[in-house]
């Protein structure tokens, strides 16, 4: 199924279970509220996408302790659980998605390098997160962090019908 049909099919889901969905993007910088906001509808339920691309957005948007940051780095489960939990807790949203991870092709060291990516579910029960590794340019990265975030919520919708 085509990338638009499957975030369209996402939306219709949401909006016939009455859900809001907020997401806060660092390293896809505004890439997944792009995607979704192309979509026809998307208003009834994408409630707000958040492109906290540097530290300083992180810490004066979402609240990010700087200390978490410095402790972990922004590319760690800590500060992704924290996005996914923020964006959904100041937005009222049902969902938050928080998403950092390195694009390259600099940036990368041996603990973390190009390519790593978490991804933070969160909603009013759990925080659910996910590491993923993309070997691949930037443009590519952000598309396959996409589609990781489709699966992670088409998870979250069809199981739960």
């Amino acid at each position: 199924m085509e990338i638009l049909e499957r975030i369209s099919k996402v939306i219709s889901t949401l909006s016939l279970k009455n859900i809001q969905l907020a997401v806060a993007e660092s390293c896809t910088g505004g890439y997944i509220s792009h995607m979704f906001t192309n979509i026809s509808g998307a208003s009834k339920v994408f409630e707000r996408g958040i492109v906290c691309y540097s530290n300083q957005a992180k810490i004066d948007l979402l609240n990010v302790d700087p200390q978490i940051i410095e402790k972990y780095g922004v590319v760690s489960e800590n500060v992704v659980r924290i996005l996914a939990d923020r964006v959904r807790v100041l937005s009222k949203a049902d969902i938050g998605i928080g998403i950092s991870g390195i694009a390259g092709p600099t940036g990368g060291t041996k603990d973390k390098p190009v390519g790593l990516v978490f991804i933070g579910f969160s909603t009013e029960k759990e925080i659910n997160l996910k590491k993923f590794h993309f070997k691949t340019d930037r443009i590519d990265f952000k598309e396959k962090v996409l589609e990781k975030v489709l699966e992670i919520l088409e998870g979250f919708l069809y199981q739960s019908s």
